[in-house]
């Protein structure tokens, strides 16, 4: 779930965005990345500068003579080591695998020798408690949902991986099944994506369907965007018998089969035996 809240002030050649990002990740969505957009092309006339809680954490200079992320900055924090990503055309920087322990305000500076401008974006990270993947279990040559559970917007992109093999993809209007040789082979004329949700079904199963299968979900703003990660642990049973149960079950139908023919047997002998002796009974059970 994402909520923002956008408020911008002009003065003079200085201006100052604002923009309040709000995101709640759970457990399933562990390595959930967001990128925070400049907006600008660099001409290599600008210095661009990150902050977290001001604590200079990327830099990238106008002639690209100077470009640092995370603890290779002088004033560098631990918990962003790996997790950042500057753009050298754009400056703008991507943070992977969000937590809780990166909420606070970022600050974007940007300086020229004619103009400079800040953009301010606060984020807050909600732990929400779950399970770190969904599991789905069926049989083979059944059929199964995975259930995106997201509101898909117009400019969203969603992408269905199994195995790094990319099985289908939403873009905008466009939509994508099975695009890689590899996967038109394993599930070819088997996959069915809903275009309104992004869920994807899977057709007369196979044992071989069975793995891990990560939806990306891309949702995009003019100040940001955020990239959600979910999987789905898909086992699939065989429902055909082994050799050693169907011996099984023709030992037993054998047995079952003698048992009976020996009943017969003996309850026919029982009717047709006729005792000399009057006082005499025979019980037949």
């Amino acid at each position: 779930m994402i909520l923002q809240q956008l408020l911008v002030c002009v003065s003079g050649v200085s201006a100052t965005e604002r923009t309040q990002i709000r995101h709640v990740i759970d457990g399933e969505s562990e390595g959930d990345s967001v990128i925070f957009h400049t907006g600008v092309e660099t001409n290599k006339q600008e210095d661009i500068k990150w902050y977290f809680t001001d604590t200079r954490i990327a830099q990238i200079s106008g002639d690209l003579s100077s470009i640092c992320t995370d603890v290779q900055c002088e004033d560098g924090d631990e918990r962003f080591r790996d997790k950042l990503k500057l753009d050298s055309q754009t400056g703008s920087l991507t943070l992977t695998d969000i937590t809780n322990t990166v909420s606070g305000v970022y600050e974007l500076k940007i300086i020229s020798s004619t103009s400079s401008s800040e953009k301010i974006f606060n984020v807050i990270v909600n732990d929400v408690s779950a399970d770190e993947r969904d599991e789905v279990k069926t049989n083979e040559r059944e059929s199964i949902t995975l259930v995106s559970d997201e509101t898909k917007n117009p400019n969203d992109v969603l992408m269905w991986y199994f195995n790094d093999i990319l099985l289908a993809e939403i873009t905008g209007d466009q939509r994508k099944i099975c695009t890689d040789d590899q996967c038109d082979e394993r599930f070819r004329d088997r996959l069915k994506l809903d275009h309104q949700t992004g869920s994807l079904t899977i057709m007369n199963t196979r044992t071989t369907d069975f793995g891990d299968y990560k939806l990306l979900i891309t949702i995009s703003d003019r100040s940001f965007s955020i990239t959600r990660v979910k999987i789905f642990n898909v086992t699939v049973t065989d429902s055909s018998l082994s050799p050693g149960a169907v011996a099984g079950i023709c030992v037993a139908v054998v047995f079952l089969f003698v048992a009976v023919i020996a009943a017969m047997v003996y309850w026919h002998r029982c009717k047709g035996y006729k005792p000399a002796a009057q006082n005499v009974s025979i019980t037949c059970s």
